[in-house]
């Protein structure tokens, strides 16, 4: 297996600069196990490898996968217009992974500040752009809450099509069932700005304000039920089976 420096472990990671890593094991900040390594240049397999950074637990990801339960009142962008970003939600080494000017996991996608649920996250760019991109069909599943009461036809429409104003041809729910009164669980393959609130309205109902619409699987993979709004999760294998699944 091919060996880093330590130093170049921590800065793929996200800890700062070359520089900055370097001074951050010299002065005894790192350790490996009860190890302390002091040397920047010691060489590691760094693929598995387990490391402490100021007491703070790490584990070596050449690729950063991430799940983060979206709350609302958080914008996903790195620089917010109004409400707080979803990446302050993450520690700062996730945000800063690799360095340069493209630094840190980036959003597949993205949910309106209202809208709450299951979010992906990685700095990997071919990944992003297969779960992202309507050809490859990723579905996802959404809970809505509307304002007015959902009857048969307007179930009806959603799956036979509805016409949004950017576009003429007819965008389907791959899959909707009414779970209450006021209440869908909806299935989509594509990703359009607002589609689902504008389905809904294109339907003649109106997605509530508030608790109105929140994503809870996308492919096979569930929010897990013991992940809280505004926590996240490295993606483990049998998940990442799961989405492309």
């Amino acid at each position: 297996m091919n060996t880093m420096q330590l130093q170049d472990i921590l800065f793929s990671q996200g800890f700062g600069t070359r520089r900055v890593c370097a001074g951050l094991i010299q002065q005894g900040f790192v350790a490996l196990g009860q190890d302390v390594c002091t040397l920047p240049a010691t060489e590691f397999v760094a693929q598995g490898l387990r490391f402490s950074v100021q007491g703070i637990e790490w584990q070596y990801f050449e690729k950063a996968y991430l799940m983060l339960h979206k709350p609302a009142g958080y914008e996903c962008s790195q620089k917010p217009s109004t409400y707080p970003s979803i990446y302050t939600l993450l520690p700062a080494p996730i945000r800063q992974r690799g360095g340069g000017a493209a630094a840190g996991v980036q959003a597949v996608g993205r949910l309106d500040q209202d809208t709450t649920g299951l979010l992906l996250l990685s700095d990997d760019g071919k990944f992003i752009h297969r779960m992202s991109s309507p050809k490859h069909h990723v579905p996802k599943v959404y809970q809505v809450t509307a304002k007015h009461a959902v009857d048969d036809k307007q179930v009806q429409k959603l799956l036979s099509g509805v016409v949004l104003d950017d576009d003429p041809r007819p965008v389907r729910a791959a899959h909707c069932e009414k779970t209450g009164d006021c209440t869908l669980s909806l299935t989509l393959t594509e990703g359009k700005y607002h589609q689902v609130k504008r389905m809904v309205a294109a339907v003649g109902n109106r997605v509530e304000d508030v608790g109105g619409l929140h994503r809870s699987r996308i492919g096979s993979l569930a929010l897990p039920h013991d992940l809280k709004a505004g926590q996240w999760r490295w993606l483990t294998a049998e998940d990442l089976a799961a989405i492309s699944g």
